[in-house]
């Protein structure tokens, strides 16, 4: 659906040049929901704009469904657009436009005729839940129904991918969730391929199917997302999936559980699938002569089943201790072992 190959974006500035995007693969299955996530300066929001051409590429090709956008004339890519709507962080609405105005101006400039101008606006209102609230502006929205007027007028031409650029930082926790659910609702009842940029791992652990984690420049690694979860390979990675499975309260325990039992050990249990609803804790007591303290757990829901994490003390002999973190990983549980400090 979306292939890029070796592309470079290189931005010529007063201090000499800057490489933005530097020498990136990448492929992107039809129908699927694709997060690309970095710390601000990774280069993600010039990679989503060479996805539609905002931004050229310095080095490389850009293909979507079929097309290779930057061997394209500048009219068969204006046509080709159509195909690819897009979403920011901060709406990019016309302020002197109702949400239905708002809405059907892709439609206007398209040249579609006015009687299927307003159908299908009737139809992206009910899609995004805005229903009677076609006639007001956008300074009598919210900033939730404000991205929701975003996502109908990205929608207007019946496009193939949907390009969100941050399209949920501007947004508090719940409004976000919100907005995720609707972009799960669209994927799925259109089956349109969605690319997703952020730096929150909350919108890739609730939303996506795959996800790339971006660095200077660069993917610095990928794959399916619980599977990133479950064993992030980079310290970038890392840090990203601990803002999920380890908040700030789980290391000052962590730290205490260490200060009061420095004999013991304090393990991090990682579940996937049917793994995660399973008694293991309760087998762990039952067969091995250990003294099980919780520090601290949670299943996560993902896109594809269930994601757990739980950090336990063991406390005992050393041997007992052994054989049960032995059985532990004899039933498919991933275990690390936290190391004093």
């Amino acid at each position: 659906m979306i292939s890029l190959s070796g592309i470079r974006k290189t931005f010529q500035t007063k201090d000499g040049p800057v490489t933005a995007v530097d020498g990136i693969d990448l492929k992107i299955n039809e129908g699927e929901i694709y997060g690309v996530i970095g710390y601000s300066g990774a280069g993600k929001s010039t990679l989503i704009r060479m996805l539609n051409m905002l931004e050229h590429p310095t080095e490389g090709d850009v293909e979507v469904a079929g097309q290779t956008l930057s061997k394209l004339s500048q009219k068969d890519l204006r046509r080709a657009r159509q195909e690819i709507g897009m979403i920011f962080q901060h709406f990019n609405l016309l302020w002197s436009r109702t949400v239905r105005e708002n809405i059907a101006f892709p439609l206007e400039i398209a040249g579609v005729k006015k009687a299927t101008r307003d159908q299908r606006v009737n139809e992206l209102i009910e899609l995004v839940g805005l229903e009677g609230r076609g006639e007001s502006y956008p300074s009598q929205l919210s900033g939730g129904q404000k991205q929701r007027v975003g996502i109908a007028r990205a929608l207007a031409n019946n496009p193939k991918v949907l390009l969100c650029d941050e399209a949920t930082s501007a947004l508090d926790p719940k409004t976000t969730d919100s907005i995720l659910d609707l972009l799960v609702d669209i994927n799925e009842k259109l089956g349109l391929t969605i690319i997703l940029i952020t730096h929150e791992m909350h919108v890739i652990r609730k939303i996506c199917h795959q996800v790339a984690v971006m660095g200077a420049g660069r993917i610095v690694e990928q794959g399916l997302v619980r599977e990133v979860f479950r064993k992030p390979k980079e310290n970038m990675t890392k840090e990203f999936v601990k803002q999920i499975t380890e908040p700030e309260e789980t290391v000052d325990a962590i730290t205490q559980m260490l200060k009061e039992h420095p004999e013991g050990q304090i393990v991090q249990l990682t579940f996937v699938g049917e793994e995660a609803e399973r008694p293991l804790i309760t087998q762990l007591i039952r067969q091995f002569d250990v003294e099980v303290n919780i520090v601290q757990g949670k299943i996560t829901k993902f896109q594809e089943g269930s994601y757990g994490t739980l950090f336990v003390a063991l406390n005992g002999e050393k041997a007992e201790i052994e054989k049960a973190i032995t059985f532990i990983r004899n039933k498919e549980v991933d275990v690390e072992v936290i190391v004093h400090d």
